[in-house]
């Protein structure tokens, strides 16, 4: 089978497609032939051992996909060979098969094609799980969301937006704004143009927000924190800007704030009920017609360019790698 691998720690350009041996399914797994893969920030962190968790070397990168399970193994006694599923892996992802345990793989919504599949069940779960299992939204408040055209981000303003939820988007440029308002934001903020503590309290009639939910981290962070109302939340999800910020602990006394941190793998394995909760409550929004952004299509053979074109924040919504069979 193909797949993309990465030899050397470094930028996503070292990364490339080879041809290696096909993989089977051990205990307690499932083979899924891979048919789309969803290329999200954690995967260029990942690559360059900056993440979290490290990979051993050489190995596959990517972690969202859908596909077809292909063959199960001991142990398992579904889902069917020939289903469609969806799922998540710390690695492996880019590649025409993967491995994955049979708990974290989902039924694909109905209405949902392999692409925006595969675009879905990270972030628009992690949007779900930040706002309402994470972060207590309810409908009427006012939330934030940074990096508001991003992947992460895009779907936290669509999933906010539909839970009733004032959406203030902020991004860094006016284009990027625009996708946003399209998702359902109501205000819009261009944070390297604008004061975004400034403008947030603005535009919420000076009370500020709620709630803010960050995938971006950076200086953005704290300022977004101090356009916080009293009693408001916090919701640190990821740091594509690069750096991980550092609110002072003032601000969090001063405010009777609540500061709170999301991590899929932790969820999967902490809070199963949640997970099961947010699955039924997604599945009901895409009956509803929701479908995650998708703005660039590649070929695996482009996954290079991809994870650079994430690296670099030149996207918006989710770019996603097409792995159909052609045979």
């Amino acid at each position: 089978m193909r797949a993309a691998r990465c030899t050397l720690y470094g930028k996503p350009s070292g990364i490339e497609v080879t041809e290696v041996d096909d993989l089977e399914p051990g205990p307690g797994e499932v083979l899924v032939r891979v048919h789309a893969a969803a290329v999200n920030y954690p995967d260029v962190l990942v690559a360059a051992d900056r993440y979290q968790v490290s990979a051993p070397l050489p190995f596959t990168p990517g972690s969202e996909f859908a596909g077809v399970v292909a063959a199960l193994g001991e142990g398992v006694t579904g889902p069917p060979v020939g289903s469609a599923v969806a799922g998540a892996v710390f690695t492996g992802a880019f590649a025409e098969q993967v491995v994955a345990p049979v708990a974290a793989l989902r039924p694909i919504p109905d209405g949902l094609d392999m692409v925006h599949a595969a675009a879905f069940h990270v972030t628009y779960g992690t949007a779900y799980h930040a706002l309402v299992t994470v972060g207590g939204a309810a409908a009427g408040e006012w939330a934030a969301v940074l990096g508001a055209a991003g992947g992460v981000g895009s779907a936290t303003v669509d999933v906010a937006s539909r839970l009733g939820l004032h959406v203030v988007a902020a991004a860094s440029s006016p284009e990027r704004l625009a996708v946003a308002h399209e998702l359902g934001a109501e205000q819009g903020i261009d944070y390297v143009h604008e004061d975004l503590k400034a403008r947030i309290r603005e535009v919420t009639g000076g009370e500020g927000v709620h709630l803010v939910v960050d995938p971006v981290g950076g200086d953005h962070a704290e300022a977004a924190f101090r356009a916080l109302r009293r009693h408001g939340r916090f919701v640190t999800v990821g740091y594509a800007d690069g750096r991980i910020p550092r609110i002072p602990l003032n601000l969090v006394l001063l405010k009777n704030a609540v500061v709170r941190g999301f991590e899929a793998r932790m969820m999967r394995e902490e809070a199963p009920e949640a997970v099961a909760a947010a699955q039924h409550a997604l599945a009901g929004m895409v009956r509803d017609g929701m479908r995650p952004m998708v703005s660039h299509v590649h070929p695996l053979s482009d996954v290079a360019a991809a994870l650079t074109a994430v690296a670099e924040r030149r996207t918006t919504g989710k770019v996603v790698l097409d792995l159909t069979p052609t045979r």
